[in-house]
């Protein structure tokens, strides 16, 4: 067997970690054919097949499968130790990858970030806003961002945000033509802009008060897969949207969005910055998380 450098595996590891070539060669800022011509030659040195490659997907062999549980250990402990030397520098230096969905990116992440970037110029985030649920670890991610109650139970976690909640607003046109709903079953006789989650499932309304909880399947002309694109139809009168407040706050002050139901939607906990418990946490993750504390302590 050819000689087989630590270069052509970490290619093989982005691969494997991504089940995707695109992606892959994002992350190892390379062509997708250049990624595609090492990749053959790796498998040509080792005189195996490492992925069943379609134009639709792309798959670990048996052989990529065991060689990818082998080697994976062995990179993160490289990582680990080359991470350890920014204990001796005076600032955290490296990229930090975050997963979120893109309301929690644009409402609460972004923000924190460009206070946390200007603090420290000698890192970089990438942050990947994306509604479905995402593996931080198989996906390579450093740390994630999703509400508290979604989390798994190996996860350490901390509120990076404020009490959130949801209202339901509608334009003031579309209460001309159908009744200002009084409680949630009243939403059956109002169009409602429908929001799919990236599984396929619609997402029932959630409600609450005095302790009854209630969960109302809506019905309407326009379902989006982003809350953050109900905003506008909203505002022309296609049918009422269930929103972050942030979201709405100034249009609802301006007279432009009418708010209803306001008793039955409470604040909820808010978001939490997430990332695995079972590994070393690089120091740039560890400059963020007390970043993060010492953001919300002032407030």
């Amino acid at each position: 067997m050819k000689p087989v450098s630590a270069a052509d595996l970490s290619i093989f590891l982005s691969i494997a970690s991504h089940l995707s070539f695109s992606r892959a060669a994002i992350e190892l800022s390379l062509s997708p054919s250049a990624l595609s011509h090492a990749l053959r030659n790796l498998e040509e040195r080792l005189g195996v097949r490492l992925f069943n490659r379609t134009t639709r997907s792309v798959a670990l062999t048996e052989a990529g499968e065991r060689l990818y549980r082998r080697i994976r250990p062995a990179f993160r402990d490289i990582d680990d130790a080359l991470d350890d030397l920014n204990q001796f520098r005076d600032t955290p230096f490296g990229t930090l990858r975050i997963s979120a969905g893109r309301s929690a990116a644009e409402l609460v992440l972004l923000p924190l970030v460009n206070r946390f970037l200007a603090a420290y110029p000698d890192v970089s985030i990438e942050v990947s806003a994306d509604d479905a649920l995402v593996d931080v670890v198989s996906t390579g991610f450093d740390a994630g961002v999703r509400f508290g109650e979604r989390l798994e139970a190996d996860m350490v976690s901390l509120p990076i945000g404020p009490a959130l909640r949801s209202v339901v607003v509608g334009a003031p046109a579309l209460f001309q033509r159908y009744p200002m709903p009084k409680n949630p079953q009243d939403l059956h006789a109002v169009p409602c802009i429908r929001h799919r989650f990236p599984s396929g499932s619609l997402y029932r309304w959630e409600f609450e008060r005095d302790g009854q909880q209630l969960e109302i399947e809506v019905d309407g002309p326009l379902t989006l897969g982003d809350v953050g694109l109900m905003v506008a139809p909203a505002l022309q009168g296609t049918g009422l949207a269930y929103v972050f407040e942030d979201m709405v706050k100034e249009l609802i002050a301006d007279g432009k969005l009418v708010q209803v139901l306001d008793d039955w939607c409470p604040y909820y906990p808010g978001l939490h910055l997430y990332y695995p418990s079972r590994r070393q946490v690089p120091a740039v993750l560890k400059a963020f998380i007390e970043f993060t504390r010492a953001a919300r302590r002032t407030g």
